[in-house]
């Protein structure tokens, strides 16, 4: 979920100060921050649709290529969150504070914010519709409008998650519940889940299982856990090199692991989580739980479903090597939206968002695109409160390391990389 490479996909950092317009040096980072309803244009040179890691970053390489008043990011979120940062929040090592910001701190000087939330998009016509019937055209557009989290489709949720003993590091409104399920745990069944899904940072259901385990050790209730992995894919982890690494701490810790297993139903009332056997479609299983960790379905933001821009699931349908689009070459996109064939995590959104700055200036000049992403993303798991496995890797799924050590091993130096210097670089380097 961190992003490793952000210091080479950010090394040319500038202020922008360039670019404003005569006589707006002096306005505040919030100057065009304007909403919808009162925004002064109808028409931007570049659009970008999302204020998430992708959107905010493009937006901010944009403005140097079109300069101030010239861009808009169409956002609806008050808050911008790091959410790589929510595991360590359902494991109680960090303050949910801390991984947040409002959303207009984070906005690119010289870039408008649009307060509004994107209904549809006509690519044929260059424009798209926001609330309250509001059209904005475009001659450029990003699509940044990351996953769609869908509890719902788990019966019982997400009313369940009124009751104690569940949590989800996946949702603001559910990511202390973990940390205070894991206190209150005195023994039985803990389970972890994995759905039947694309989701963001796939390593990220079992990390908060590691830390769990860790803290029921430091705390002497660990003899009286049985901890469970129920996924419903068939290996640990889609690298093997970092899966071989993963099955022997597993192996350690006694921990077991269920795969085929999808999360249907959570009966909170009862403590019950049913999981159907993808191997049997239709079969069943009922498990008692004393804390139950949901890792929720997730797909294509709804207004991307049947779009012209999206393939035949709902996700943005853009070349794996130049992020273009395959059939609006005016149009783009980055991130957990795009159907990208690897990892949706903040690292991968680093590295193609230095391959789409590329892609784009050069399609700006009527010229073809030539670098290349090759599938580059990163999921430093955490196995413990000081210990992290950093799996860096291709669209290939072979190991593409940073560092001249085996990146397999468990490190404390890798934590706190984790932990502490990738927030930062978020903050303060990708995302400017």
């Amino acid at each position: 979920m961190s992003a490793v490479g952000v210091v080479s996909s950010c090394s040319c950092l500038r202020t922008g100060v360039r670019l404003r317009k005569p006589g707006m040096q002096k306005m505040s980072s919030f100057g065009l921050h304007t909403a919808a309803r009162c925004a002064a244009k109808d028409y931007y040179e570049v659009l970008v649709l999302g204020g998430g890691a992708g959107g905010i970053t493009m937006s901010a390489r944009m403005k140097r290529k079109v300069g101030a008043g010239n861009v808009a990011v169409v956002e609806p979120s008050k808050t911008h969150y790091y959410q790589p940062l929510w595991t360590l929040v359902g494991g109680g090592a960090k303050q949910l504070a801390t991984s947040a910001r409002p959303t207009g701190s984070v906005m690119p000087k010289g870039v408008e914010w649009i307060k509004s939330r994107v209904t549809a998009l006509d690519p044929d016509k260059n424009c798209v519709w926001l609330e309250n019937d509001i059209k904005v055209s475009y001659k450029y557009l990003i699509i940044a409008l990351g996953i769609s989290l869908h509890y719902e489709k788990i019966k019982g949720l997400p009313e369940g998650f009124h009751h104690p003993k569940i949590g989800s590091n996946y949702s603001v409104h559910t990511v202390e519940k973990t940390w205070k399920a894991l206190q209150d745990f005195n023994e039985g069944n803990a389970i972890f889940t994995f759905p039947n899904t694309p989701v963001k940072c796939a390593g990220a259901p079992q990390k908060i299982m590691y830390l769990s385990e860790a803290y029921w050790r430091k705390t002497g209730k660990r003899s009286k856990a049985n901890i469970m992995f129920n996924t419903s894919l068939g290996v640990i982890f889609g690298v093997k090199k970092y899966a071989d690494a993963l099955l022997e701490i597993i192996k350690e810790r006694n921990i077991t692991v269920n795969y085929k297993r999808n999360l249907v139903e959570v009966r909170a009332d009862k403590q019950e989580a049913v999981f159907e056997n993808l191997d049997k479609p239709g079969v069943t299983e009922v498990h008692q739980y004393e804390m139950l960790h949901v890792t929720p379905p997730m797909g294509p933001p709804d207004v991307l479903i049947n779009s012209p821009v999206s393939d035949e699931v709902g996700w943005v349908d853009v070349d794996k090597e130049t992020l273009q689009h395959k059939k609006y070459p005016n149009v783009f996109g980055i991130g957990d939206c795009t159907n990208l064939p690897t990892s949706k995590t903040a690292a991968a959104v680093a590295a193609q968002s230095g391959v789409l700055d590329k892609t784009i200036s050069l399609v700006m000049k009527n010229q073809l695109p030539t670098k290349k992403y090759d599938g580059y993303t990163s999921c430093p798991l955490v196995t413990g409160y000081n210990k992290v496995i950093l799996a860096e890797f291709d669209y290939n799924a072979q190991p593409l390391e940073t560092f001249p050590i085996d990146q397999s091993k468990e490190r404390v130096t890798m934590y706190h990389m984790k932990a502490d210097m990738m927030p930062f670089l978020y903050w303060n380097a990708l995302l400017k």
